[in-house]
């Protein structure tokens, strides 16, 4: 057996003995009948899917500071700012991980949640509590990938949805249409309408940001071409909001691959109650700052480097 395979009792009881009632390794070890080797695997394991979350209570004077400059600079409710990580590969999980947070303690009885997509929000899922079925709806705000990926937008809303026991609502057709016409056609489709009526009374929705350098998820994943890509960035493209690409000032940019995105219009999200955009590294401040512009959100969740360069240009 895999120590991935290790049943959720026995790896409770590894976690509980060594997290709550402070046994060393070894004594854990002793105490289940396995080794010292397997019993550290396992821990880890149990880190990593989620089932063992620890957090640190207090944060740093200059993350504090950097959060009251970002509200005051920006018109926010509320900016939640972690320290930048010495490994920036770790960036999107600890952004992530704060985006599970938050959810955990807003959601209320009822409430309607709108998804973006992206491997920041996916690294959050593992940290979302598990909780009874209270009413919540979770739609989905744009298509899906024809290459399945672990960041297909689909799956992550079905697997929020699952660990929230919500209904889920879908956009069951790929992101990028193959030309306006068919994206046209796919969103008069009875229940994508009734998707995005939804989209436009939301309790809270979701987003992160995508950029368009090389490491872009439009890159890695081939969604779109390197012509494309070079052409979006003369239409003076920084980078996208669900998809759909914008300038520097929030505009979306006059160019094809915009008539083709199928989701839901990001202006739709100005009507959701709290808006929260999520993104962390110094290659997304250019786009987080043009979204902030574009859809005036209610809470940032960022790094504080991010944060730090954000306070050096007005709001306004």
């Amino acid at each position: 057996m895999s120590d991935t395979d290790v049943n959720d009792d026995l790896k409770t009881r590894i976690a509980w003995l060594y997290y709550v009632e402070g046994m060393t390794q070894d004594e854990v070890a002793q105490s289940v009948g396995l080794t010292r080797a397997r019993v550290l695997r396992i821990l880890a394991n149990a880190r990593g899917d989620g089932s063992v979350q620890i957090r640190v209570t207090t944060k740093l004077s200059g993350c504090v500071e950097l959060e009251r400059r970002l509200e005051d600079v920006w018109g926010l409710d509320r900016a939640i700012v972690v320290p930048t990580p010495e490994d920036a590969g770790k960036i999107n999980r600890i952004v992530g991980s704060e985006v599970a947070q938050y959810l955990n303690t807003s959601l209320r009885p009822d409430m309607s949640i709108g998804l973006g997509w992206g491997s920041t929000l996916t690294a959050g899922v593992p940290l979302i509590e598990q909780k009874p079925a209270n009413g919540t709806k979770v739609i989905s705000l744009l298509g899906g990938l024809t290459r399945v990926s672990q960041v297909n937008p689909s799956e992550f809303a079905w697997r929020v949805a699952d660990r929230l026991s919500a209904e889920c609502f879908l956009m069951a057709g790929p992101v990028f249409a193959p030309d306006a016409k068919t994206r046209d056609a796919l969103m008069a489709h009875g229940g994508i309408v009734e998707l995005a009526e939804r989209a436009r009374s939301l309790d809270m929705a979701f987003l992160s940001l995508g950029d368009l350098t090389p490491h872009s998820i439009f890159v890695k994943y081939g969604l779109l071409s390197q012509e494309e890509i070079v052409s979006l960035e003369r239409a003076g493209a920084v980078g996208d909001v669900l998809c759909r690409f914008v300038n520097a000032e929030g505009e979306i940019v006059d160019h094809p691959v915009n008539d083709r995105v199928f989701a839901v219009h990001p202006h739709d999200l100005r009507r959701a109650r709290k808006l929260v955009l999520a993104s962390g590294g110094w290659n997304k401040v250019t786009i987080i700052r043009a979204a902030i512009r574009m859809l005036r959100p209610s809470v940032l969740i960022t790094d504080e480097d991010v944060a730090r360069r954000l306070c050096e240009v007005p709001g306004a």
